[in-house]
């Protein structure tokens, strides 16, 4: 199985304030995302992390070595996918992946972290960065998908879960 996620930002305090996440505190955000993460990907799942997985260097983390931290805690393999945060002085994650190009689910898929660097080749692009701003966007025909974990409940997400919000959200659209 394959699933998509972005910015969860391990170990980040404020995150919780700047995008009203509805997290007590650091912990309970840090291991409500573990839970909800490993609920649904097993070992063998691979996961495409659209970036800002972790704060690097912060007294509010429980470890100096905060991306091996959280990877050691979460299932599947984990394809990583530059985030703003990530270049940060996180070299943990040790990805020179700035974007990607997939088939999956008879579609080609642009992944990236920033939407200002969307592929307008492809029909499908997703993203993260925008945290709760929006979840869809239409920008020159492109479909543009919000993998922030603010949008999709705490949990990485199927294509068919996207491909489900997605024909929902166009359906309100259109009803609109």
């Amino acid at each position: 199985m394959y699933y998509f996620i972005s910015d969860t930002h391990f170990g980040h305090q404020n995150i919780i304030k700047y995008c009203d996440r509805p997290f007590l505190s650091l912990t309970d955000m840090d291991l409500v995302l573990i839970r909800n993460w490993n609920e649904r990907v097993q070992k063998t799942d691979t996961v495409f992390f659209l970036g800002d997985f972790c704060l690097s260097k912060s007294s509010e983390a429980p470890n100096s070595k905060n991306f091996n931290f959280y990877r050691q805690q979460l299932n599947g393999n984990i394809i990583f996918i530059s985030g703003n945060h990530d270049n940060r002085g996180n070299k943990q994650a040790k990805t020179i992946i700035t974007n990607i190009g997939i088939f999956y689910g008879n579609e080609n898929i642009f992944l990236t972290h920033n939407p200002k660097y969307i592929n307008l080749n492809y029909k499908f692009n997703f993203v993260g960065h925008v945290h709760n701003k929006w979840k869809f966007q239409i920008i020159n025909k492109c479909i543009v998908v919000n993998l922030s974990v603010e949008q999709w409940n705490y949990h990485p997400v199927t294509i068919n879960e996207i491909m489900s919000a997605y024909h929902q959200w166009r359906k309100q659209s259109c009803e609109k």
